[in-house]
């Protein structure tokens, strides 16, 4: 079993499969990393779906506003919304996109990351420099890679619940 480097900066996503626990890189993309836990002590991750997922590319969550299962959900919908609080500016780096890394979904401004992401299922160094990386899969990546797929899966898989794991 995977420690965390540091529980306050540690992230545990319940998935229908099982747990997967993220260590999120605080001093690389302090934002991106306040912003994930904000929204998970705050429920607001809890049911979001995973709204695209692309086999060898990358599984895609987090539309608080228009993704949550339990809450007036329209697949239609989930994917074209974020959060009620402001969006969050780049943080780039020179951390890869590899397997397991966790990046900020955006639209065409980099300054646009709100509250969705996505998990990288293999290596994909041509996001590198255009989209923040704030977070690795240290244990459980085999549940990322039974999530369904789809844009969007018919039957889409969701978040069952999002805790910061000094919280739990």
């Amino acid at each position: 079993m995977a420690d965390f480097k540091d529980p306050e900066n540690g992230i545990i996503i319940t998935l229908k499969d099982g747990d997967v626990k993220i260590d999120l890189l605080p001093d690389v993309a302090p934002q991106h990393v306040a912003r994930m836990k904000e929204l998970a002590r705050s429920g607001q991750y809890d049911g979001v779906v995973f709204h695209r997922v692309i086999d060898g590319f990358m599984a895609q969550t987090g539309d608080v506003q228009n993704g949550n299962a339990n809450n007036d959900f329209n697949l239609r919908m989930a994917g074209t919304g974020g959060s009620d609080l402001p969006n969050v500016p780049a943080e780039f780096s020179k951390v890869p996109h590899a397997r397991g890394s966790i990046g900020a979904a955006r639209s065409q401004s980099p300054d646009s990351a709100n509250s969705q992401f996505f998990i990288n299922f293999s290596d994909n160094d041509f996001l590198n420099g255009q989209y923040t990386v704030y977070g690795q899969v240290i244990e459980g990546m085999e549940h990322v890679d039974a999530i369904t797929r789809g844009e969007p899966p018919a039957q889409p898989d969701q978040m069952i619940s999002v805790k910061v794991a000094a919280d739990v």
